[in-house]
């Protein structure tokens, strides 16, 4: 990689959840231990999948299982801190799509951290991999913001 990422704004990202920090989120040095963060990834993902009705975690037959994630941190998150999760898709294709995920802390413009986290969209029933389905493939073009 020789392009060093740099912190995103909110303006960048379409859609926000909203997370409370947990006592247990902390580690020994005192702020957010990393894995929290794929945990911030998940949840807002999801939460805007449900919502809008692409998932219905009992009833799916087609389902986005993760492949690949990543974290790039630039500055601490500490409970009780509240984080705002900006999510946006850089990219669909067949079967996959690609999210960019920014962690914002309480009301700060800047994000603490960039996510970049991949679904490919599965049959339930057999694991084997699918074409995203089109009631899916709109709601998720809701928050399609191609990369340049």
């Amino acid at each position: 990689m020789t392009d060093k990422l740099q912190p995103t704004l909110r303006s960048a990202y379409p859609h926000f959840a909203a997370i409370s920090t947990r006592w247990k989120d902390n580690d020994v040095y005192g702020h957010v231990n990393n894995v929290v963060y794929f945990e911030f990834f998940d949840t807002a993902i999801n939460q805007f999948l449900i919502e809008l009705g692409a998932l219905d975690i009992e009833r799916s037959e087609v389902v986005g299982l993760v492949v690949d994630n990543r974290c790039t941190y630039f500055s601490s998150i500490r409970f009780p801190d509240t984080v705002q999760v900006g999510i946006k898709i850089t990219r669909i294709g067949r079967s996959s799509v690609e999210y960019e995920v920014g962690v914002f802390k309480n009301a700060d413009e800047s994000a603490a951290a960039l996510g970049r986290f991949v679904h490919v969209y599965v049959d339930k029933a057999t694991g084997s991999a699918t074409e995203i389905p089109e009631n899916i493939r709109s709601v998720l073009q809701t928050i399609y913001r191609p990369t340049a």
